[in-house]
């Protein structure tokens, strides 16, 4: 992580676990926002405007976090209007590293740089915490409007409707509360939860974050059961490309590396015909990409130590390389 703008490389997930043994994630560092006109957005400050050939994703297949953002730019059109870089798959002692061919690309922004945290110091020379993706990139501005996922994923979705019209809303005012509410459990118990089970310091930890992953998981399978094809019956939403990311991941990493082995994916019925269902949407596949979301995760050394990645399982999810995100 960055601690006052300089790199340090020993912090460890699990070190990321309080005194009673629970993972705890980190708060985001850039919480500005893009609006049509640059008036100020819900957080930050203003000056922020939607144009094309301004913004920039740097991503990770591999990121649950990152692929909402590239869900949304898929979904919404927006692929001539924001590029994307995508970091390599396996961590390096600098976190996520950027091949040639994209520091080339970004480069050409005015980021000359080979790991993500290097554009977090260029943002802000003393910035502490954790370099993650997805950034934001504004390159009028030469710094980040955001590294929080879920205010991008929001952004993307109303900031660029002049430019890009679209049909697709995928926060609509009428389900809003809707939304916010199924957010709120499906986050910490699934999204979260898995990584709370995965770098759980206890056995007790583990358990509880293990009981919260599976709760969720049988809740939507009803929930879908019912009153399918999307979280929100006929309307895809927001709260789909959320608990999508997981569940795409979920036999491949977290069922095994992170111990949510009670059941698979494939056990429930309705939420795997689900997932089936949103990866054929118009652009998704191409989010998807298996070989580097395995070599990723079982590269973490911390949750394995042979840095050995399994052959399996079989997926249903297309090729395990994925198609390009261009």
């Amino acid at each position: 992580m960055l601690v006052d703008g300089r790199w340090e490389g020993d912090w460890h997930p699990t070190e990321g676990a309080n005194e009673s043994g629970r993972f705890e994630r980190w708060t985001t560092a850039f919480r500005n926002w893009i609006t049509p006109d640059g008036r100020p957005g819900p957080t930050g400050d203003g000056s922020f405007a939607a144009e094309g050939d301004r913004y920039h994703l740097v991503v990770a297949s591999a990121c649950p976090w990152a692929s909402r953002t590239l869900m949304v730019r898929a979904l919404k059109g927006l692929a001539s209007l924001i590029g994307v870089s995508v970091a390599q798959a396996e961590w390096s002692r600098q976190g996520w590293r950027l091949a040639d061919g994209e520091r080339s690309g970004l480069a050409a922004l005015g980021l000359d740089v080979e790991y993500v945290h290097q554009i977090y110091s260029r943002a802000d020379d003393h910035v502490s915490g954790r370099a993650s993706v997805p950034v934001l990139w504004d390159r009028r501005r030469a710094t980040i409007v955001s590294n929080e996922s879920a205010d991008i994923l929001r952004m993307l979705n109303t900031a660029f409707a002049d430019l890009a019209p679209s049909e697709l809303d995928l926060y609509p005012d009428d389900l809003r509360d809707e939304i916010d509410a199924l957010n709120a459990w499906t986050y910490p118990c699934l999204n979260n939860g898995v990584y709370r089970a995965g770098f759980a310091a206890t056995q007790a930890a583990y358990a509880e974050a293990c009981a919260d992953v599976f709760a969720a998981l049988d809740r939507l399978e009803a929930r879908l059961a019912e009153d399918g094809p999307f979280l929100m019956g006929g309307r895809l939403t927001e709260a789909d490309i959320r608990v999508f990311v997981t569940l795409v991941r979920f036999d491949a990493v977290y069922h095994g590396l992170f111990k949510c082995n009670l059941r698979r994916l494939a056990d429930y019925p309705a939420l795997f015909a689900y997932t089936e269902r949103v990866y054929a949407l118009p652009g998704i596949a191409a989010t998807v990409n298996l070989d580097h979301i395995k070599r990723n995760y079982y590269s973490n050394r911390a949750a394995n130590p042979s840095g050995i990645v399994p052959l399996g399982p079989k997926s249903a999810w297309g090729s395990p390389a994925g198609p390009s995100l261009q």
